[in-house]
């Protein structure tokens, strides 16, 4: 039972695949309370730069509006002059509807969610069960978002109440201003007002995000047995598996052929590391490594070299040093000079000893400098 329970309990980090998964689903980060203090400190800052803009494009629009002569009423075109009224006031309304966009779209952009999922708008059965819709409302979530709805409104109320408090006696001494200086006062109180709720809906953004990360994070969360279904999914069939195998290295093949053509030999682990080795007297100033490889890589180089007909010798701590000092194009090491040398001159001499003399492969020595274990690490 106690295993049961633990596999039933998501305790593990939700994969890539999970969360592509839940991307493409709809299940986004993200937060209505960034994106509305977004557009409204938007709109805020709009009323702040460009109130006055806005002010004077509505004053030319009803001195033109409230102007005319014989001639407009004579040749009488409503829809024309309603069109150049609205021309006048059309660039600093673009300018507000295109600021307050960019602010909407800012909002998923910060929390990386931006983009259109067609997925997450498709029809879903689910959603028009009453019973489904009812736990969701009196779910733990559905609590959560009142307790978040209640908190912000008691916040932008108590800031509201702040507002008009001090504010009242500004408000209360318009009535009494001449009209010009009173609007001015009441623009200077109203973008005060909208400037104050903007910095307080921001302030619930930045409760409201880490919150909704936290959820998210939740939600997604894996249980052990869910981790392993998934890899085995991923890891799909033998038969699957064998073909990539197989394509691996037939590509591996065709990088290494040209390489291994050129070789003078190949030093092998035997089976788990490969390095191909070219050494032209008179071109060479040194043996060049040609190709280096180990697992699907390394098999691919005995394989080749088996076709091409070049020498194959194992040598597990020599071909471990070449392939963790060098990489292809490269000259071996200088302290390996030594051990390599007396290899390739056994290599030379091979023709010589297949007429009729004993094959004895020479016993090399490698520096302690360059030893290393199959995981690369300097062996003690």
């Amino acid at each position: 039972m106690s295993d049961e329970a633990d596999r039933d309990q998501k305790t593990e980090a939700p994969t890539d695949k999970k969360r592509r998964d839940a991307v493409e689903k709809g299940d986004v980060l993200q937060s209505r309370e960034l994106a509305t203090a977004l557009v409204v400190l938007a709109g805020a800052a709009w009323f702040a730069l460009a109130g006055p803009w806005m002010l004077g494009a509505l004053r030319g629009m009803l001195a033109q509006g409230l102007t005319f002569d014989a001639g407009a009423v004579r040749d009488f075109d409503p829809a024309g002059a309603a069109l150049r009224l609205i021309g006048v006031i059309a660039a600093p309304l673009f300018s507000l509807f295109a600021l307050t966009l960019l602010a909407a779209v800012g909002g998923p952009a910060m929390l990386g969610s931006l983009g259109m999922r067609w997925s997450a708008i498709g029809f879903r059965p689910e959603k028009m069960n009453p019973l489904t819709g009812l736990r969701r409302i009196f779910g733990v979530r559905g609590i959560v978002e009142l307790g978040k709805s209640l908190a912000k409104i008691l916040l932008l109320g108590a800031v509201g109440y702040w507002l008009l408090t001090r504010q009242a006696h500004t408000i209360m001494g318009l009535s009494g201003r001449d009209p010009a200086s009173a609007l001015a006062d009441a623009g200077h109180v109203f973008i005060v007002a909208v400037l104050v709720m903007a910095l307080a809906l921001a302030l619930v953004a930045g409760i409201d995000v880490p919150a909704q990360i936290i959820q998210r994070s939740g939600r997604l969360r894996m249980t052990k047995q869910e981790v392993k279904d998934e890899h085995k999914e991923s890891d799909g069939s033998p038969e699957m598996k064998g073909a990539l195998r197989r394509r691996q290295h037939e590509v591996l093949k065709n990088s290494a052929r040209q390489a291994v053509a050129q070789a003078t030999v190949i030093l092998t682990n035997p089976t788990h590391f490969a390095v191909a080795l070219r050494y032209r007297p008179g071109m060479d100033a040194a043996p060049v490594v040609l190709a280096r490889g180990r697992g699907a890589m390394a098999a691919a180089i005995r394989e080749l070299a088996d076709e091409d007909a070049v020498p194959i010798l194992s040598y597990p701590q020599l071909a471990r040093a070449i392939y963790f000092t060098s990489r292809a194009g490269q000259m071996i090491r200088e302290d390996l000079y030594l051990a390599v040398a007396t290899v390739i001159a056994f290599v030379f001499n091979l023709d010589a000893a297949m007429m009729g003399e004993e094959i004895v492969q020479p016993v090399v020595d490698v520096p302690e400098s360059a030893r290393f274990d199959e995981d690369g690490r300097k062996a003690g």
